[in-house]
């Protein structure tokens, strides 16, 4: 392995693939950057599992940067050759920088904990951090961490899918946060939100602006096949499975597109 896919926000990234470690040389398009919303918490005093899973993702981080956190990191990373050479379930496939035996099943749920730099980190903890609370709002604290693990687990699958004879292992938590995206979009897409426009404008716009552009974004990457290192497909898998569990794994009365309020 001499790089890596770094699944990420509008930010470059860089991930550990061995001794060494690998730019990315692609380039993602930054339109808006979240800073907040206008949207209050209704059935859950506070986000605890947002908070956790941020929590969680730094602490992972900081490991990787310790000692030898960073080369043993290829282990837990998600290599699509490798999970579909032991057919997913069939155990450790043994790859070349791996210092642990992880079975590559495991690897589906690892990766979404894993970043390459700080940016990769910070841009994906961003997004959690303005949109995951009303989704775990409208779903409460253990559907919501359900709901973010198969987002990450599906965004993997997706990615693995689509590219399965990829020997570049796929980092990061975007599969689980473009699901997390999708549910917000559904739920209030009226919601108005402070972001910065390329970087340094800051406006207030509605969600629909703000994370339709970034879906609409998505999806154009895939199709003009864009030649960098971003894990399209994870954000895309990731977004869809969002799209559709939060129609069945939101509380009784929780309406769409910010139709009315939700029933007491």
């Amino acid at each position: 392995m001499t790089a890596g896919r770094a699944t990420c926000f509008g930010c470059r990234a860089r991930i550990a693939s061995g001794p060494d470690t690998s730019s990315n040389k692609g380039t993602n398009p930054v339109v808006f950057i979240p800073l907040s919303d206008d949207n209050p918490l209704r059935s859950i005093r506070f986000q605890w599992v947002t908070i956790g899973l941020i929590i969680a993702n730094i602490a992972v981080f900081a490991w990787q940067k310790v000692g030898a956190g960073q080369m043993a990191a290829a282990s837990f990373a998600l290599i699509p050759t490798e999970l579909f050479q032991v057919h997913v379930v069939g155990g450790a496939a043994h790859g070349k920088y791996d210092l642990f035996a992880v079975p590559e099943g495991y690897t589906l749920l690892s990766y979404m904990f894993l970043h390459g730099d700080i940016f990769h980190l910070g841009s994906n903890m961003l997004f959690l951090w303005v949109f995951g609370d009303n989704v775990e709002d409208a779903m409460g604290h253990v559907k919501y961490l359900v709901f973010y693990v198969v987002c990450g687990v599906v965004g993997g699958l997706v990615h693995a899918a689509m590219l399965p004879t990829s020997p570049l292992p796929l980092i990061g938590a975007s599969g689980a946060v473009a699901g997390v995206i999708a549910a917000y979009l559904i739920l209030h897409p009226r919601v108005l939100v402070w972001v910065l426009v390329f970087r340094f404008i800051p406006i207030k716009i509605s969600a629909a602006w703000v994370l339709g552009v970034w879906a609409v974004t998505q999806l154009v990457m895939v199709l003009v096949n864009q030649p960098n290192r971003v894990a399209w497909w994870a954000h895309i898998g990731g977004m869809a499975a969002g799209a559709i569990l939060i129609l069945f794994m939101r509380r009784p009365g929780m309406p769409l597109f910010d139709r009315g309020a939700p029933a007491s």
